[in-house]
């Protein structure tokens, strides 16, 4: 049964909406959303209802900065902070769940990666990675895909912020006729990432 809620996080409250795992010992999917967008991004949607009919669970994240009704985001650091302290929490409040897997969309994908080691993650789902500012390649960053775990890079080929190339663990799906919004075929995006984690056993 769905359920949301307020985590206290040393950044402010963050606000979940959690679908659990049908049952003990599943898998959780943990997703943030883009920099100046929500929870309700079309991809984001998709990728849960897929995961949650497949039998996983997943948590929407939203952080403090957007609870509080600001739409510019925090620093990476405060980001990173809050999420952190999210995770702590649901680890505190569901000790059954058997694999977490940290992800979002753009900005989301950023924290996810910087802190899947720190969170204990199994994997990472990024859509939408950033991979530089729009016209600075010069800017890349690529080396923040680089956690040491599996993960799986969901971008348009038409997305301004660039794709990233395939690296060790580091598998990229390029979804033709999507831009960095991802919002011409969210169902389509959302199998990409239910194919994945049945792949690696991580859903049924």
């Amino acid at each position: 049964m769905r359920h949301d809620d307020e985590i206290e996080t040393p950044r402010g409250p963050a606000r979940i909406r959690l679908d659990p795992p049908t049952a003990t010992g599943g898998t959780l999917l943990v997703l943030g959303h883009g920099a100046g967008g929500d929870v309700d991004a079309p991809d984001l949607v998709a990728v849960r209802d897929a995961v949650r009919d497949a039998g996983g669970g997943v948590v929407l994240v939203t952080q403090p900065y957007r609870v509080a009704g600001r739409r510019a985001p925090a620093p990476a650091g405060h980001l990173d902070e809050a999420w952190t302290a999210v995770l702590a929490e649901l680890r505190r409040r569901l000790p059954d769940t058997g694999r977490w897997v940290v992800g979002g969309r753009s900005s989301g994908a950023r924290v996810a990666c910087r802190t899947a080691c720190a969170v204990g993650a199994a994997g990472v789902v990024a859509l939408a990675f950033p991979l530089h500012p729009p016209g600075r390649p010069d800017r890349s960053r690529a080396d923040e895909l680089g956690t040491g775990l599996p993960t799986l890079v969901v971008n348009g080929d038409r997305d301004p912020f660039g794709v990233p190339d395939p690296a060790s663990g580091v598998e990229v799906v390029v979804r033709p006729g999507e831009r960095h919004d991802l919002r011409r075929d969210p169902p389509g995006t959302a199998e990409v990432v239910r194919a994945w984690l049945a792949a690696r056993g991580w859903l049924s």
